[in-house]
């Protein structure tokens, strides 16, 4: 067993370093998105299964799937003990608009108290802080358990290979719980474990009027627009107070318990506290719900995108031929991400005029995953957390999707504790993406403790 404070000293007299392999691996521009930088994935994964190597692991592997590698690697040399498969993704999301990055979004900065970089904290820096925390224990002799990883290159792009790669390599991944690294904390000093999260279902909705773009003077007034059209489908979707009007939407939706909206409650957003935090003038959907209940625990459905017509510099009077809209929908527990895609069609069967025809294709679908708050596990999350903050960690719900949490529990049976220290103002996904350092170095500690309390 390691030496626990021996492990943590270790930690802290190496944060210089740390930070310095910390940019080493944001510098890497592994867009998974983008077919141009795939040549960049598949170096952040060789330079993953490196550090897995010198961690000590056995059987490395980088594993091809359709698009983007798996790196799969274990250690089990503590017999007796727990089996923890640690899931976590190394892509990132595009860096659009650039021009709104104070530093380059691969050129890794410290400004202040954050490394300023893309994927600093969505989810190189989580990554980073448990191979950290790994690193520490083995100085001590050999880890308190049983280590594997399932490190993936898909997830910003909605892992459209991750079902076929966990159904091809279960034996690589049996486990008695994952700890997937890709969560976050209500706040620096406040902890949190988060024990739901939201399913989605995407689509693409496409809205044809006539064969091809029209003048808007001559045939305007007597052809059904089709950005307009579809403008007005997207309105008949929610009510005044943001319910959404798709038929049954709601028929399956888990009600919040008392005990359960109480422990939400501990995480309380002010309005104030949302209008800084999202840069909006005032917080909107159901009134009858809190705002950590609205992004937490109710569904929603949202425009992502809409495109029609001549969007350039200056004046085109035209009338377009077709419109299209991204949405999405975030699903809670009960609802089935198979099942809205047939509401969705229902509604548009029901309100679409004869005056255009439209298609409808869904992109994707993940359900939601509920995580069982007094698992042996989770009561290990909750002493580590306890141990570095010195308070009790709040319980949340997360508003964001992470498909594998349902997966792995339906495919290999097992529960997920999700332990990252990812902020509200990180900036994931937009510009200017951090990571608070502080938070980075605790959350080393956290997985050295918590790996140990196991």
């Amino acid at each position: 067993m390691p030496d626990l404070q021996a492990a943590l000293s270790y930690a802290n007299q190496h944060q210089e370093r740390f930070l310095e392999e910390f940019k080493d691996f944001c510098a890497i521009p592994s867009i998974s998105t983008l077919s141009e930088n795939a040549g960049d994935v598949a170096r952040t994964a060789q330079w993953l299964a490196d550090e897995l190597a010198r961690l000590g692991l056995e059987r490395i592997q980088i594993i091809p799937t359709k698009l983007h590698p798996v790196v799969c690697g274990e250690w089990m040399g503590a017999p007796g003990k727990p089996v923890v498969l640690v899931y976590g993704h190394y892509d990132v999301q595009p860096v659009d608009p650039i021009e709104e990055w104070i530093s380059p979004p691969f050129d890794p900065v410290v400004r202040g108290d954050n490394l300023y970089a893309r994927g600093a904290s969505d989810m190189k820096g989580q990554i980073q802080a448990l191979l950290k925390a790994l690193e520490a224990l083995k100085q001590q002799g050999a880890f308190p358990v049983n280590i594997r990883f399932m490190l993936e290159g898909e997830e910003e792009m909605g892992s459209p290979s991750l079902e076929d790669f966990v159904e091809k390599h279960r034996g690589l991944l049996v486990c008695d719980v994952v700890l997937n690294c890709d969560g976050g904390i209500a706040g620096p000093d406040t902890p949190a474990l988060t024990y739901g999260l939201r399913g989605l279902s995407y689509f693409e909705l496409e809205v044809f009027g006539p064969s091809s773009d029209l003048h808007s003077g001559v045939f305007g007034g007597a052809v059904h627009n089709p950005a307009q059209a579809l403008c007005e489908l997207i309105a008949g979707m929610h009510g005044p107070d943001g319910s959404v009007n798709l038929p049954g939407f709601y028929d399956t939706v888990r009600p919040i318990e008392p005990e359960e909206r109480a422990a939400l409650a501990g995480l309380p957003l002010s309005d104030e506290e949302w209008k800084t935090l999202s840069g909006v003038p005032a917080p909107w959907g159901e009134a009858e719900y809190t705002i950590t209940e609205r992004i937490g625990a109710r569904p929603t459905l949202e425009v992502n995108g809409l495109v029609s017509g001549f969007t350039g510099e200056g004046a085109k009077t035209v009338l377009p031929a077709r419109a299209m809209a991204k949405l999405s929908m975030r699903l809670v527990p009960d609802q089935d991400p198979f099942e809205v895609e047939k509401q969705l069609r229902a509604y548009l069967e029901t309100h679409a005029p004869n005056t255009i025809r439209w298609e409808l294709r869904q992109l994707s679908g993940a359900g939601p995953g509920m995580i069982e708050r007094d698992s042996p596990y989770m009561r290990a999350a909750r002493q580590a957390l306890e141990e570095v903050f010195g308070i009790p960690p709040k319980f949340k719900r997360e508003g964001g999707s992470i498909p594998v949490v349902s997966l792995l529990k339906e495919r290999i049976g097992a529960d997920t504790v999700l332990m990252g220290f990812e902020l509200p103002d990180a900036g994931f996904h937009g510009p200017n993406e951090k990571m608070h350092l502080p938070s980075f170095y605790r959350l080393i500690e956290t997985y050295i403790r918590f790996l140990c309390i196991l």
